[in-house]
């Protein structure tokens, strides 16, 4: 495989929307969703109260690549051979030796699967974005919760969890206002959503102009959708794309047949009948990659037409649209921004009318590296026996070289480049900083003191 990527190569470019096209306030964002999963435990279940009241510094538990055993109520960070690195339980950390105690020093039980597919299961859960980090401080704090007043070994509130993601998020919240989530995003969008940067807007123009086309890809329901794309791009934000599609349901967008998952059609954000097959660009419900693909061979004419497919998420974009379509993938990963001591100057040029506005908010930005946790990239793992402590590599470092193309903090970081511009991808001969753009992050480089054990 050649050492180079660039987008002047690609007949189509693909993009998810939640925290890749659209970005969020991530603050302000992370508390409405622990605070819309927190309240249906509380009214709903009858989970404690105390739930409801957030530490101002308790999102620092929040970070990505964190796996839940759910059984044991224990949050892991993994090494690449699955070791456990780092571990709490319920939100508190365990010591190295309660780990070594736990999980001695061999890969963990659920490695295999987990890391074979980047998946989920009834006995695990992998929190690898945005959207799912405020229900893993929720599941932590639950812990302790139980723990206090029951004393349990063996955990069952994940059900209750999940009955809380589906009240918040089921397809039709957003037009029942049910839920604290849709109603709150729907009345105050300037307090969660970004708007798209015009160098954004203006590059996807250019990526048009240049005779791409143009793809958006989304789990998110059409209601939903419409109103973040109207709110970061403008009332005429389909003239962006070629083809919208939402209620994508992805990873199964990716690993699911045409008979599985077929295309629907939408009047009114109502699913239609299932379509035989996909004849026409426009705006569809749900469907399937391979279907896609016929289309897109149709509209460039060729037989095997190149798809570089942008988004955040490990498990629902990046590596079943790297495993199941072979595709190019852009790894969008704002933890590369959280990665400089300070906040970037782009963040800071907000008015400063418009600063400080959201009281009571000033939770610390979930991407900045968490004490708890320490880097998402690499960690030190002690040595045994008076041996001395090794740098290894996290799982989440590893599946980035793995599954993307390139890793970049936002679309914002490459919107300014010429289409042309030729980026060193990862690759298995490369250096494992090699795919990331503009640089990699600082616990990668050699000599570094960046990653600190507590």
């Amino acid at each position: 495989m050649q050492q180079h990527f660039s987008l002047a190569d690609c007949d189509v470019v693909g993009f998810d929307l939640d925290h890749t096209l659209c970005r969020y306030h991530l603050p302000q964002s992370a508390r409405l969703i622990y605070d819309s999963f927190a309240q249906y435990l509380v009214t709903e279940k009858g989970y404690d109260e105390d739930l409801l009241i957030l530490a101002p510094d308790s999102l620092d538990f929040c970070c990505k690549g964190l796996v839940l055993d759910i059984e044991e109520g224990n949050f892991l960070k993994l090494a690449e051979d699955g070791t456990v690195l780092r571990a709490s339980h319920g939100t508190k950390s365990m010591t190295f030796e309660e780990i070594l105690e736990n999980y001695g020093r061999r890969e963990w039980k659920h490695f295999n699967t987990v890391s074979g597919m980047v998946s989920r299961t009834a006995k695990y859960y992998l929190y690898d974005n945005y959207f799912d980090l405020p229900g893993a401080l929720l599941c932590a704090r639950v812990v302790d919760s139980l723990d206090q007043h029951d004393g349990q070994k063996k955990y069952d509130f994940w059900k209750d969890m999940v009955a809380a993601i589906q009240h918040n998020y089921k397809i039709s919240a957003f037009k029942e206002d049910c839920g604290m989530y849709f109603p709150e995003v729907k009345n105050h969008p300037d307090k969660y959503l970004q708007r798209c940067p015009e160098s954004v807007k203006k590059w996807l123009k250019q990526l048009k102009n240049a005779g791409k086309i143009l793809l958006l890809i989304t789990s998110s329901h059409s209601d939903y959708c419409r109103l973040l794309c109207e709110h970061i791009l403008g009332n005429d934000f389909e003239e962006y794309f070629d083809i919208l599609i939402t209620n994508a349901l992805k990873p199964g967008f990716f690993s699911h047949t045409p008979n599985q998952r077929p295309f629907r059609t939408l009047e009114n954000d109502e699913e239609q009948e299932a379509l035989l097959s996909l004849d026409k660009p426009g705006w569809y419900s749900q469907g399937n990659a391979i279907q896609l693909y016929d289309l897109l061979k149709k509209m460039t004419g060729k037989l095997d037409p190149k798809v570089v497919y942008f988004g955040d998420s490990m498990h629902s974009d990046i590596f079943p649209a790297h495993h199941y379509s072979n595709w190019e993938t852009v790894f969008i990963l704002e933890e590369l921004l959280g990665d400089k001591s300070t906040v970037p100057a782009k963040a800071e040029s907000e008015p400063l009318e418009k600063k400080g506005k959201y009281e009571g908010d000033q939770l610390k930005v979930p991407y900045f590296v968490s004490k708890q946790w320490g880097s998402f990239f690499m960690d030190r793992l002690p040595g045994l026996e008076n041996a001395e402590e090794t740098s290894v590599h996290t799982w989440s470092c590893k599946c980035i070289s793995t599954y993307s193309t390139i890793a970049i903090p936002s679309l914002e970081a490459i919107a300014d480049l010429p289409l042309d511009y030729r980026f060193t991808r990862f690759s298995s001969n490369s250096s494992a900083t090699a795919g990331y753009y503009p640089s990699p992050p600082r616990a990668l480089l050699p000599n570094e003191d960046s990653v600190t054990m507590k």
